[in-house]
């Protein structure tokens, strides 16, 4: 509730929006001008009535009928107009913000660092991108056409009344205030009521998405059961909360209903009795009798509005937090300047990057740790030099590649690319100029084509070929239907892991990357395809600067330089040879590794 009474008093949010609805300014004028014509069209129309029954029935007159008539037409297609352009601006205006925001949004997603990401799960951005934006644009069209009909239609009929009969009106007036607050007490507890529907069935969604994506765990755990209990208690739980809003809402329309009664009662009451002693005419009577039972409907329709716009102000307080998020690793004014950015390179002004990396007395920490990873560390890795990391699941094998990669900045210290800091030139450049192969591969929808050319859009099939045979993944495309053509499916979910992994390989060699990393690029695959990876990268990485954080370490021995790590520091540095010798940390998990695989050998025997 806190929340509610905070953005009253924030004009419903739209000052953090405005920069977003400046383009539509113009076009939301002319809306809420036309959504005024349109309830002032709305209001007059009971005068018709009142001038028929007050000349043509009362009187017994038709002189005027032909003009009656041709100005009655007029107005029904001025209505007719004035709504179509009313909704066609709404919707417009709606969708023209909705896409404004949503693009917004995606693209400053896309320059903000790893670690918004490791901080933030899935569902939180996408609500953020796709239903907060939704939310706001609804507010700049629907809900402030809302806002403006009932308010000034409202206002209109009030006018009308007074200036009709003014004790008539007043006596109707009284019950305004008194339907407005019980109207307003059943909206809040409405409010409340549907927002924690919103919330169950986010959790209920969860949940199935937890069922579908996690169904090969769900079976080999056999907890069934208890995943079909956890569901049935949250569907259970929105029908019980739907239900008892549904009953609130039931009361809301027959509140409103009695207090249209009401005041249609005071009118039959009041007017009838002024009406027969031949101080108010029946034409009279039939507009009073029509504007009481329309306002109560406006009334309760301000009411709503204001409660979803007070609502709505949750959504844009978190679409402009995104918005407002600093990425830890940004460019300097000075390199945008003369580099580009993301989506406006200068690639003109682009330097070769060779591959020379130098770590000079970085000291990092996580922005949401607390203990530094790397203190004082310094490295010096030539162009060309293949370096190893090592150690135990969670050591913090991928600080230096994430470093390397300028994923993160170091807290204290330089990261040198060809003697440059690398703050010194942009991130694009960079990331243009690694490779990186994850140890759980991502491929995009779409054809084998498509995601190969993701390296290198320009490839041609060639060139493709080329890099599937390099890393021994030519007969894998081959057999697929289609070849080149064949889809992978969302993420992949059309080939194995091995096939994900030898593409996403293919992918990283065809962008021809000067620094080439590898994050336990071969944990998923297969001992024979290994070895012929294996056999292909000792090939590709020649003449290039390659960092692998290797599980197996059978497969790093010929490694210029070794980094083995524990706890998050490196403990030990130097070649397979130098660090046998020592019968340190690295000997340790080289010889327990070494022993592990001999006794599965001998089990298989």
């Amino acid at each position: 509730m806190e929340e509610e009474k905070k953005t009253s008093l924030k004009f419903f949010g739209i000052p953090l929006i405005a920069p977003y609805l400046k383009p539509y300014l113009k076009r939301m004028l002319l809306m809420i001008l036309t959504g005024i014509l349109v309830s002032l069209i709305d209001a007059v129309y009971p005068l018709f009535n009142q001038y028929a029954l007050d000349h043509y029935v009362a009187e017994g007159t038709t002189d005027t009928i032909p003009v009656f008539i041709a100005l009655y037409a007029g107005i029904l297609v001025l209505q007719v107009l004035t709504n179509f352009y009313s909704t066609y601006s709404c919707g417009k205006v709606e969708m023209s913000v909705d896409r404004d925001l949503r693009n917004a949004a995606f693209n400053h997603l896309q320059e903000l660092s790893f670690s918004y990401f490791s901080q933030n799960n899935v569902g939180y951005i996408h609500a953020r991108v796709m239903s907060d934006t939704g939310k706001i644009g609804e507010l700049a069209a629907w809900r402030l056409m809302d806002v403006v009909w009932n308010g000034s239609y409202l206002v209109c009929m009030i006018i009308m009344m007074f200036t009709i009969n003014v004790k008539l009106a007043s006596l109707i007036m009284i019950l305004v205030p008194a339907s407005a607050f019980l109207i307003a007490v059943f909206q809040k507890r409405l409010v409340h009521l549907n927002r924690q529907i919103r919330e169950i069935n986010s959790r209920i969604t969860s949940n199935f998405n937890e069922g579908i994506t996690g169904a090969r765990s769900v079976k080999t755990l056999v907890i069934e059961g208890k995943m079909d209990h956890d569901f049935e208690a949250e569907t259970e739980n929105i029908r019980r909360t739907s239900v008892h809003a549904g009953h609130y809402n039931a009361l809301l329309i027959s509140l409103t209903t009695m207090m249209g009664s009401f005041a249609l009662a005071i009118v039959l009451s009041m007017g009838g009795k002024l009406t027969r002693e031949g101080v108010m005419q029946i034409g009279t009577l039939s507009v009073f009798m029509s504007y009481a039972l329309s306002m109560m409907d406006p009334i309760s329709f301000i009411v709503e509005t204001v409660s979803a716009l007070i609502a709505i102000q949750v959504n844009i307080e978190r679409f402009t937090k995104l918005m407002n998020t600093k990425s830890d690793v940004a460019d300097t004014p000075e390199v945008i300047e003369k580099y580009g950015d993301t989506f406006h390179p200068k690639k003109e002004n682009w330097e070769p990057l060779f591959g020379d990396v130098e770590f000079r007395n970085v000291d990092f920490r996580y922005p949401d740790g607390t203990e530094y990873v790397l203190e004082n560390f310094s490295l010096v890795v030539p162009q060309g030099t293949n370096v190893a990391i090592v150690g135990e699941t969670g050591a913090g094998k991928s600080t230096l590649i994430n470093l390397v990669c300028r994923f993160y900045e170091p807290t204290k210290g330089q990261v040198l690319i060809d003697g440059r800091d690398a703050r010194q030139r942009s991130q694009l450049w960079l990331h243009s100029n690694i490779g990186y192969v994850l140890q759980t591969p991502h491929l995009f929808s779409g054809t084998v084509r498509d995601n190969l050319r993701y390296g290198k859009p320009d490839a041609s099939d060639a060139e493709i070929w080329k890099a599937l045979k390099m890393v021994s993944a030519e007969d894998v495309v081959r057999r697929m239907d289609k070849g080149l053509d064949s889809e992978v499916g969302e993420g992949g979910s059309l080939l194995s892991t091995g096939e994900k992994q030898l593409l996403s390989f293919a992918r990283a060699l065809l962008a021809d990357p000067r620094i080439l990393v590898l994050d336990e690029a071969t944990s998923s695959i297969d001992t024979m395809t290994e070895k012929a990876i294996q056999e292909a990268i000792q090939t590709v990485i020649k003449g290039r600067t390659s960092f692998v954080v290797a599980h197996r370490l059978s497969t790093i021995t010929g490694a210029d330089v070794i980094l083995a790590v524990k706890d998050g520091k490196i403990v030990e540095r130097g070649t397979h040879h130098e660090l046998m010798q020592k019968h340190g940390y690295y000997h340790e998990l080289f010889t327990r590794q070494f022993s592990e695989l001999a006794s599965d050998l001998a089990q298989e025997g």
